[in-house]
């Protein structure tokens, strides 16, 4: 394997994706995607929709249905389309 040749691909990517902050700033946005809240599939849209762009966009971006911010619940809209689950606390019957 031609190590320099790899290493020279390498190095054209991270140029071309805006240097080694950019890089960085990549990671920290797919680190914070892995650890929020959403399906596997979700976060798997997020991150590629992450990738597209190079650098960090998420800390300026508006808070999407998907990347709430914690603590607050869902649109009215979402909540009547999940099914109806039993609540901590309450009889299985009700």
């Amino acid at each position: 394997m031609d190590f320099k040749s790899l290493q020279r691909k390498a190095k054209q990517l991270i140029d071309k994706r805006g240097g080694t902050d950019s890089v960085k700033e990549d990671a920290q946005e797919l680190m914070d995607i892995a650890k929020g809240s959403g399906s596997v599939g979700d976060k798997a849209k997020r991150a590629g929709e992450a990738l597209k762009d190079p650098g960090a966009k998420a800390a300026n971006a508006p808070a999407t249905p998907q990347q709430r911010a914690p603590g607050t619940s869902p649109p009215p809209a979402a909540a009547a389309d999940e099914p109806d689950r039993p609540q901590p606390g309450s009889p299985s019957g009700a």
